[in-house]
């Protein structure tokens, strides 16, 4: 059974910058794969010899990306999302995922989302 759960990471960096990050596949490239090619809405995202397919469907600009795995369309749960929030009192820019996976590799999916959220924490120049 796919649980979902969600990560929230903060990074102050502009708004826009990360926005850039997280929709196009140029801004993908530099930390959530190696290579990411697109045509149309799909998104092909590659990591060493391993290659994905996903959906963008949706995209707010400067607020929210979601992708719909297409090679993994056998569940329900099969998207993942990043979502940018200011917060109020701190004016801390703010990135929000919402993942899924098997009950038993949540943590080991947090891990992956944390060293890949390290990458991007390096692309954009924001320090701990």
């Amino acid at each position: 059974m796919r649980a979902r759960f969600e990560i929230e990471y903060t990074l102050n960096t502009p708004v826009r910058v990360l926005y850039d990050r997280l929709s196009t596949p140029e801004g993908l490239s530099e930390w959530f794969a190696d290579n990411v090619t697109v045509d149309g809405d799909v998104f092909t995202f590659h990591w060493d010899k391993t290659e994905a397919r996903a959906r963008l469907i949706y995209a707010r600009e400067n607020k929210a990306v979601r992708f719909d795995w297409l090679d993994f369309a056998d569940t329900e749960s099969n998207f993942f999302e990043f979502r940018i929030i200011i917060h109020e009192l701190t004016n801390d820019t703010a990135l929000i995922i919402t993942d899924h996976a098997e009950e038993d590799e949540i943590e080991d999916a947090r891990d992956l989302w944390d060293t890949q959220i390290s990458y991007l924490k390096k692309v954009l120049g924001v320090t701990e």
